[in-house]
């Protein structure tokens, strides 16, 4: 399976910044720099696909799925 997500950056209060991938709703987190905050982000993504293999949130048959992700990292406003 391939698939491509957006990550977006915007620079809050006291220097942090807030990366999310809108097309993973729950997929936010934040950072000192966009490095980090893409480290963080692209985890909390990984955590919302587990929790979705526990709970599983899956179609029938897609057990040991590999996904390939293309990342393009969005400018910010």
């Amino acid at each position: 399976m391939h698939g491509k997500i957006t990550i977006t950056y915007q620079e809050i209060a006291d220097g942090w910044i807030t990366a999310s991938i809108p097309e993973y709703p729950g997929a936010i987190s934040q950072g000192k720099t966009r490095v980090e905050a893409r480290e963080m982000v692209l985890d909390a993504l990984n955590e919302l696909m587990i929790a979705g293999r526990e709970a599983d949130i899956r179609a029938p048959g897609t057990a040991n799925e590999s996904l390939d992700f293309e990342i393009t990292v969005a400018k910010s406003a």
